[in-house]
């Protein structure tokens, strides 16, 4: 009977640490500089089209940028001045008061001898 709870229990903790990492924000990198390329292994054609890839790359990125100034503005929400943490806080303290359920559960189930 204890071995039939195994699997049970792994895909528990395999869907609760799927469920907290639901609550990680997502991040996008952007870089400001412009790439630096080696002298020694490019030549002044490739240094050109490198050059226009990245001023296509800034027109498309401007464009974009005002579209999302437009949307933006077109925006009813409520200015707080700060950003709502409550869902993460309470969602991180629900998942880690789960984890920590597990690991006194397990504990408790090792000196029990199942």
């Amino acid at each position: 009977m204890s071995s039939a709870r195994r699997p049970l229990l792994t895909a528990t903790a395999a869907g609760t640490l799927l469920c907290a990492l639901w609550f990680v924000p997502s991040a996008n990198a952007s870089q400001d500089s412009t790439t630096r390329t080696d002298a020694s292994d490019s030549s002044t054609s490739s240094t050109t089209q490198l050059t226009q890839v990245t001023q296509q790359a800034r027109a498309v990125s401007q464009a974009t940028a005002e579209t999302a100034r437009e949307a933006a503005d077109d925006t009813q929400l409520a200015d707080t001045g700060s950003i709502d943490t409550t869902p993460y806080v309470v969602g991180g303290t629900l998942f880690l008061g789960l984890g920590a359920g597990f690991v006194v559960y397990s504990v408790r189930r090792e000196r029990m001898g199942f």
